[in-house]
């Protein structure tokens, strides 16, 4: 399939507009309406209905296919454009909210770093696109284990670092004295559904074998503060690294009850986790060789020569 012509169609499919598909591809209408009709033609296949537009039967299998096949080819052109340029002398780095500990920080070099912090899911894609030279993925672990990191391109992973974790609880919640929880006894609380920022359920579902942590509230964000705040107004627990869990606004340490002065949230408490054996597990993730500040960064975090 030409790959011109399959960027056109996910443009159609994802805006359900011939006309602002024109718009945001810079073609005009009948462009796209003949690259539409030139890709029916060569799979055999109606891939669209007109009106409403959408996508039909053999068009939505297609659309499944279309993501992986040209984020592979925006990482093959990128692996080669950066193999024949000089070597780039910043670094754009995509991370995941809580994928920015505090030693991930500290290792940054002092100038020329750009920084895009992005839904944990999204930092494969950017750096197999090569809009980052670097990303920074985390999630639930066992100690040492790397971390089940989506296979969207040929990318290397390295581990950069390991912290504990705590549950999140509002201060007046009545857990929030104890030392220490076990995660599969709040199978059944509820939690907060943040795939972007929080561990996500699933991650808490397989690390317990258990069914439950039902989501009471959505966010969509990336913006941690934010989580903790739905935490301290009673929303629903959450799961953070120790790191990110103590250090938000309102916050205290297990046994203890939040700041005062918080507002309406009345604080929260970070509780830490002590079943199931699991960590808050960083890594660091790349594609072809690492040069300059990039290789720099790379090094000061790996946790093998910690």
């Amino acid at each position: 399939m030409d790959p011109h012509l399959l960027r056109t169609y996910v443009t159609v499919a994802r805006l359900a507009s011939f006309s602002a598909a024109a718009r945001a591809l810079g073609y005009t209408q009948s462009a796209v309406s003949q690259h539409i009709a030139a890709l029916e033609q060569d799979l055999g296949a109606p891939l669209l209905t007109r009106r409403p537009v959408a996508p039909t039967r053999a068009g939505e299998r297609l659309l499944e296919h279309a993501g992986p096949l040209l984020l592979r080819l925006d990482a093959a052109r990128a692996e080669v454009l950066a193999l024949a340029g000089e070597p780039d002398e910043g670094l754009a780095l995509a991370a995941g909210p809580t994928a920015l500990t505090p030693r991930t920080l500290r290792a940054l070099p002092p100038t020329g770093v750009t920084l895009r912090v992005v839904d944990r899911a999204a930092v494969p894609e950017a750096v197999a696109s090569g809009a980052a030279h670097l990303g920074l993925v985390d999630g639930l672990a066992a100690p040492t284990d790397p971390l089940r990191v989506a296979d969207v391109a040929p990318l290397s992973t390295r581990g950069a670092g390991e912290e504990p974790v705590c549950v999140l609880l509002p201060a007046g919640h009545p857990l929030a004295r104890r030392t220490g929880l076990r995660l599969g006894d709040l199978a059944d609380a509820r939690w907060l559904d943040a795939p972007g920022t929080g561990l996500p359920l699933d991650q808490l579902r397989a690390a317990t074998g258990r069914t439950g942590f039902r989501p009471a509230l959505r966010y969509d964000g990336t913006d941690v503060r934010t989580l903790i705040a739905l935490t301290a107004a009673g929303h629903g627990l959450a799961l953070l690294p120790r790191s990110a869990a103590t250090t938000g606004p309102a916050t205290g340490a297990s046994g203890t009850e939040g700041a005062s002065g918080a507002g309406d949230s009345g604080g929260i408490v970070a509780v830490p986790l002590t079943a199931p054996r699991v960590v808050h597990r960083t890594e660091l993730l790349h594609a072809g060789a690492l040069r300059g500040a990039a290789a720099a960064f790379a090094d000061r975090l790996d946790i093998t020569r910690s």
